[in-house]
């Protein structure tokens, strides 16, 4: 397997791309984690937390792996700064991952009837934020190719505002799910309800984070 090091020799955008995708992996996992819950399966929402936190560790690794090898008297095409700011957006959805899953094992809980609808756009919408960020990363070589112009730019431009499209749409849903569920407080014990008001706001830090790294890269290109 190529060393990081390596991987800066082709393009700074590649080794990105391969701490992306562990974190693709970390966020991949989240869906498992809530279909455990839907089954009562608190068994299963432990395991499933335990292989987050494995797989979080290992992009830990990845990112600390870039950082010790991230060129400093080479030309870069990109300032080492943007990069390393990149980078650490990168990871925070890594955490936000694993943060999801290890609230879910405090205590065992069930999906509230009032939210168990909006729930599941809800989750889609912030997987949707992060597919679509993923494909934002993925242009970013051949917008290198291009010299951060032209047909390139505007398609990767295209893409980030997608993302916002995303998150906003994440915005609207939670603030229905969080009426919704002070709406049937009465039916859920004051635990139950900090939990939850603990998860849906981790759960929107996926798209949010997806946004936040989606501007760091429009940013990167308009001082191009």
């Amino acid at each position: 397997m190529r060393t990081i090091a390596k991987l800066f020799s082709r393009s700074p955008f590649v080794p990105l791309a391969a701490h992306l995708d562990r974190v693709a992996d970390c966020v991949a996992k989240v869906p498992q984690v809530f279909e455990a819950l839907a089954r009562g399966d608190q068994e299963a929402v432990e395991d499933t937390a335990r292989q987050i936190s494995k797989l979080e560790h290992h992009a830990d690794q990845v990112k600390d792996d870039i950082r010790n090898n991230l060129p400093r008297g080479l030309f870069l095409p990109v300032a080492r700064g943007n990069l390393l700011e990149i980078l650490a957006i990168q990871d925070s959805l890594a955490d936000a991952a694993e943060d999801i899953a290890i609230l879910l094992t405090f205590k065992p809980l069930r999906m509230p009837e009032a939210i168990g609808d909006e729930f599941g756009m809800f989750l889609a919408r912030n997987l949707e934020a992060f597919e679509a960020v993923v494909h934002v990363m993925k242009q970013l070589d051949e917008l290198l190719e291009s010299g951060f112009g032209g047909h390139e730019a505007e398609t990767v431009k295209q893409l980030v505002r997608e993302v916002a499209v995303k998150e906003h749409e994440v915005d609207l849903i939670q603030r229905r799910i969080l009426k919704a569920l002070f709406a049937h407080e009465q039916k859920m014990s004051p635990g139950e309800i900090l939990l939850w008001m603990k998860i849906i706001p981790q759960v929107a830090d996926l798209s949010n984070l997806s946004e936040n790294l989606a501007n760091r890269v429009r940013m990167t290109l308009e001082v191009k």
